[in-house]
């Protein structure tokens, strides 16, 4: 099983990104489904869930999120018959629209040698791993491994790192399909013709109300103009939504007031719930390829007097005391 890709290149995605996994449960973190302790994959898998996304990155400080890491987590993931979804960060830490910082040990190379490394680490994960889908960079607005890659001022380096991203995965793994991820809707058809030229296989976009805007109606739209425009296959990479305002920890929520919600969808279970529902349908109505949560199990676990713990445990899958949330149902078939 663990050297299978077994995704069908054409099957709905209902994927949950649990990147912390190991985080939380190195800590001691038990979830609920129910009255019952489970596992939190078999939870997601229970659920309807049937992709994992995970993130990567290079040189981590304390090995979370580092190819080991995420080896291991993929093998437990791929024994459930759960699809694996790796966003590759080509950096040390968070890389997203507002940094992309170059690995630490790549810092010193010269463009070609670059490209030269990006090529051999792609292959590594792709050898170590073999994800059924695969991100080159994460939310790749402004380019990635800055300054070569700057999307602005190096837009032909830019491309040519992705490119050799790319070649590697093709070299590899013909089967697993290659996704550019765009964070928002606004320009994100500027930003993809830019990039006609690369063999990429699917359109991947952030959307999260706080930042990308609160009209659905302008979502459905861009995926369905998406399409059209690229003949390409259109996911939602990354959403979320609150179930309360209230917190667990002192850690400083991302999302805490109102003005920060769609109207239409309160932030508690059911308005969390109906609101994926929403995103769902958007994603069926419109002919794309999926969604996928964000930060699905990313709960406070460093105790609730805890200043660096979890940013999002209000826009987590799992409540204050560990149980699935009713928005799980959204990934169900029959809901």
């Amino acid at each position: 099983m663990e050297n299978e890709i077994i995704s069908d290149a054409n099957e709905f995605i209902r994927g949950v990104d649990m990147s912390f996994l190991p985080q939380m449960e190195e800590n001691g973190v038990l979830y609920r489904d129910g009255n019952n302790n489970l596992d939190a994959l078999q939870i997601c898998k229970n659920n309807g869930v049937n992709t994992i996304r995970l993130r990567i990155w290079h040189s981590p400080t304390n090995n979370h999120s580092s190819l080991h890491e995420v080896k291991l987590l993929s093998s437990r993931i791929k024994a459930l018959g759960l699809k694996v979804w790796l966003t590759v960060h080509y950096s040390d830490t968070w890389a997203d629209p507002g940094k992309q910082d170059i690995p630490a040990v790549w810092k010193s190379l010269n463009f070609e040698n670059l490209t030269d490394s990006v090529y051999h680490y792609t292959t590594e994960i792709m050898q170590e791993i073999k994800p059924d889908y695969i991100q080159i960079g994460n939310e790749i607005n402004l380019g990635f491994l800055h300054p070569y890659g700057d999307g602005y001022n190096h837009k032909e380096q830019f491309i040519s790192l992705l490119a050799k991203g790319i070649q590697a995965v093709r070299d590899h793994n013909s089967n697993t399909q290659i996704m550019l991820h765009y964070a928002g809707i606004n320009k994100a058809s500027s930003f993809f013709t830019d990039l006609t030229a690369l063999d990429y296989d699917i359109i991947a976009l952030s959307y999260y109300p706080i930042w990308h805007g609160k009209d659905l109606d302008q979502l459905a739209t861009t995926l369905t103009n998406l399409n059209s425009q690229f003949g390409k296959k259109v996911l939602i990479a990354e959403t979320a939504y609150p179930f309360t305002l209230e917190w667990n920890d002192w850690t400083n929520n991302i999302i805490g007031s109102n003005d920060q919600l769609i109207p239409e969808y309160l932030a508690n279970p059911q308005g969390q719930k109906d609101f994926l529902l929403a995103i769902r349908k958007a994603c069926k109505d419109n002919q794309t390829l999926g969604f996928c949560y964000w930060g699905a199990e990313w709960i406070a676990f460093d105790g609730p007097e805890s200043k660096n713990g979890s940013s999002w445990e209000n826009q987590a899958l799992f409540d204050f005391n560990n149980t699935a949330l009713p928005a799980f149902r959204a990934f169900n078939d029959e809901e």
